[in-house]
């Protein structure tokens, strides 16, 4: 792993890169253009109330190089949280430079000093990169297929 990459907790003054990996996430996994205002309080919206989550940041050399979002899931089966990954995004000069790698290690840290159960994430079916990369940190395939009924327009 690269030791110039620093992770740390993401702040209100991150908003702006935070909402900019989000829509350039979206549009080059899903080809979706995001909402830039929603997606701007839906950011937001994490620092105003952190029980919804967290987003951390990895930092090469002072250069912002990458994101993810952490929520959270109750299972009763369990009696523990599932932390979600959601929202991960590495800026395109930095892949293959180990930046996923770091921000995963942290979620994992803190994740296990939480006490959290253990770590899920959903990824696109045709992202055989990114299912290769989640592999190899030691993720397994779940065997639930996600369904969803939506109550407003997901554009």
């Amino acid at each position: 792993m690269n030791t110039a990459i620093q992770i740390r907790t993401a702040t209100p003054a991150d908003v702006p890169f935070l909402v900019a990996c989000n829509a350039a996430m979206a549009l080059e996994t899903e080809h979706k253009a995001l909402d830039h205002e929603v997606l701007t309080r839906g950011t937001q919206a994490l620092f105003d109330d952190p029980r919804r989550g967290f987003y951390l940041v990895a930092e090469d050399a002072g250069e912002l190089a990458g994101c993810l979002l952490i929520t959270y899931e109750w299972s009763d089966w369990r009696n523990g949280n599932w932390w979600w990954f959601q929202s991960v995004y590495v800026t395109p000069t930095q892949r293959r430079h180990g930046v996923f790698r770091a921000l995963y290690a942290g979620v994992e840290r803190r994740a296990r000093e939480a006490g959290a159960i253990g770590l899920r994430l959903y990824v696109e079916r045709d992202n055989a990169h990114a299912q290769q990369t989640y592999r190899a940190l030691g993720m397994e395939e779940e065997h639930y297929k996600m369904l969803r009924r939506p109550f407003r327009s997901l554009a």
